[in-house]
C-alpha cells in the first residue's frame, strides 16, 4: 500500500460512516398506500417547498366560523437548494423556465403530526409550454411539516375576513409516465 492509499483510505472510511449513520439517523418514511404513484408512472424529480399555507376566517357549511384553505405560497428548491420555481394557488407548479403544471387532488394521507398538512397525491397536468415540467402526470406532496390551520378556532366575530399564514415546508415529488 502506498502513503497516498494510505492517506485516502481513512477519509473514505470517515465520509462512508457519516453516511450511514445520517441514513439510519433519519429512516426513509414508507408512503401510504393511498398516495403512492400508478404503475404507469415514475418518480422523475424532487422539489422542496418552503412557505406558507394561507387561510381565512370565515364561515363554513353550518354558518360558523373557521379557518378556511386559501392558497399556499411557496419557493420550490432543488438538488443542492438552487432555487427551481414557486407554488401557488390552483395548485400550481412553475419552473423557471416558464413551465407550468395544475393540479388535482385524488388522494391524500394524514401528515406525521397534528401540526402537519396532509400528504397528497394528485393528478397533472401542463398549463404551460415546453420545459421542467411539460411532461409532469402527478404530484406526490411528501414530509410535511407545519401548514395546518391553528387549532384555536376563529369565534369572534371581529376575526372575520382575518387571514393567517402558517409557515410549512414539504416535498413535491413529480411524477411522469414510464
Amino acid at each position: 500500500m502506498t502513503l497516498k492509499s494510505t492517506r485516502i483510505l481513512p477519509s473514505c472510511t470517515a465520509l462512508l460512516g457519516a453516511a450511514l449513520l445520517a441514513a439510519c439517523a433519519s429512516p426513509a418514511t414508507e408512503l401510504p398506500a393511498a398516495i403512492r404513484a400508478s404503475d404507469g408512472e415514475r418518480a422523475a424529480f424532487t422539489w422542496h417547498a418552503v412557505g406558507v399555507q394561507i387561510y381565512e376566517c370565515k364561515a363554513g357549511d353550518k354558518g360558523a366560523l373557521a379557518w378556511q384553505f386559501v392558497a399556499p405560497e411557496a419557493e420550490l428548491y432543488g438538488p443542492g437548494g438552487a432555487k427551481a420555481g414557486t407554488h401557488g394557488a390552483g395548485p400550481n407548479w412553475t419552473a423557471l423556465d416558464g413551465s407550468k403544471t395544475l393540479g388535482t387532488v385524488k388522494a391524500r394521507a394524514n401528515g406525521q403530526r397534528e401540526a402537519d398538512i396532509p400528504w397528497l397525491l394528485l393528478s397533472a397536468k401542463s398549463a404551460g409550454g415546453p420545459g421542467k415540467l411539460a411532461d409532469v402526470t402527478g404530484v406526490q406532496r411528501i414530509n410535511t411539516l407545519g401548514g395546518n390551520a391553528p387549532a384555536k378556532g376563529c369565534e369572534a366575530q371581529a376575526d372575520a375576513g382575518k387571514r393567517i399564514r402558517q409557515d410549512y415546508s414539504a416535498d413535491y415529488v413529480f411524477l411522469v409516465a414510464r
